[in-house]
């Protein structure tokens, strides 16, 4: 009998839309002769299953459905695709933990730091990963621009603290943009992280690994057309994805070691993406740590896995079955 798959896509933020594409990539990635897949999809309370056309609740005591026929459902393995709340930040992660459910990513805690651009960055650079110079505001704090320029020069790079997408991002110029930048951004989240700007190619790296493997992808370089890689750039083509990147051999494999050793670090699992900045000198500047990346038929991962001569069906089947097999 062929293990039930439940593809969780939704959240409670902007990216929605995005979650909701991923789902559908994944389910033309996932071997369909192994197992029968279904998309939940959850936003605020409101969760559901779709079966044949037919959209049915979840019972969220034990994440199973009840059909028109009367047959109570449950499945084998949750495969999260929701970027944002609740999960991608841990949330829905604690959920699955209390149920017994295995699921195929980071766990709570790795969840949870890695959401948080601000800690996530501070905790590896305690582990001699560069990063840039940031503050940190708290909804309500007051904004003092010129302190901020002070320490961090410009431009600068405000974005929301929780959240992903480059939704609420802003490259700021003057400091006379600074209190705009921070409010677009709150919109997103309750903390916001101002960065320094740091001049240089733009990368990502993806990678996973198994009881049996590790499998660091070959790196993609990403040139935005527009002033930085916004969300524009990200979803409506104004960007150049060059996989494998043109860097040296010796900075590619720098960049594939410490995508690694992070995955080491955070005790991730599943598929994470690291993105980074190479500055001068061939500097590894680490930008943030991604542990529920886009899965649509064009985003990185897949360009990646395609790269790397491998199957993406057969990346699927080693994330899933190295999770239940270890229950």
């Amino acid at each position: 009998m062929k293990k039930r798959i439940a593809i969780v896509a939704g959240g409670d933020q902007s990216e929605l839309a995005v979650s909701l594409r991923s789902a559908e990539g994944l389910y033309s990635f996932i071997d369909k002769d192994k197992y029968d897949l279904y998309i939940v999809t959850i936003v605020g309370k409101d969760w559901q299953v779709e079966e044949n056309g037919v959209k049915y609740p979840i019972d969220k005591n034990d994440f199973t459905f009840t059909n028109s026929k009367g047959e109570k459902k449950g499945f084998d393995f949750a495969y999260i695709t929701i970027h944002g709340v609740p999960g991608e930040d841990g949330k829905l992660q604690g959920y699955f933990d209390l149920i017994r459910m295995p699921y195929s990513c980071c766990g709570v805690l790795a969840a949870a730091l890695t959401f948080n651009k601000f800690f996530c960055n501070r905790y590896l650079h305690a582990f001699g990963v560069p990063i840039a110079k940031s503050v940190l505001l708290d909804k309500g704090e007051p904004v003092n621009g010129q302190s901020i320029v002070e320490e961090l020069g410009l431009p600068i790079f405000v974005k929301p603290n929780g959240g992903g997408s480059s939704y609420g991002t802003s490259k700021v110029k003057d400091v006379s943009e600074i209190q705009k930048a921070v409010d677009a951004a709150l919109v997103e989240s309750n903390q916001v992280i101002i960065e320094s700007f740091m001049k240089g190619t733009e990368i990502t790296c993806g990678v996973y690994k198994t009881k049996e493997k590790s499998v660091v992808f070959p790196i993609t370089e990403v040139v935005s057309k527009n002033e930085f890689f916004d969300t524009d750039a990200k979803y409506n083509g104004s960007v150049e994805e060059i996989t494998p990147a043109r860097l040296s051999d010796k900075v590619t494999k720098e960049v594939q070691a410490l995508t690694s050793k992070i995955y080491d670090i955070l005790g991730a699992k599943g598929i994470i993406r690291v993105d980074y900045i190479i500055t001068a000198g061939d500097q590894i500047n680490l930008l943030e740590v991604n542990t529920t990346p886009g899965m649509t038929a064009t985003s990185f991962i897949p360009q990646q896995v395609r790269a790397a001569g491998l199957d993406i069906k057969d990346v699927m089947t080693d994330i899933i079955e190295n999770e239940l097999n270890s229950k």
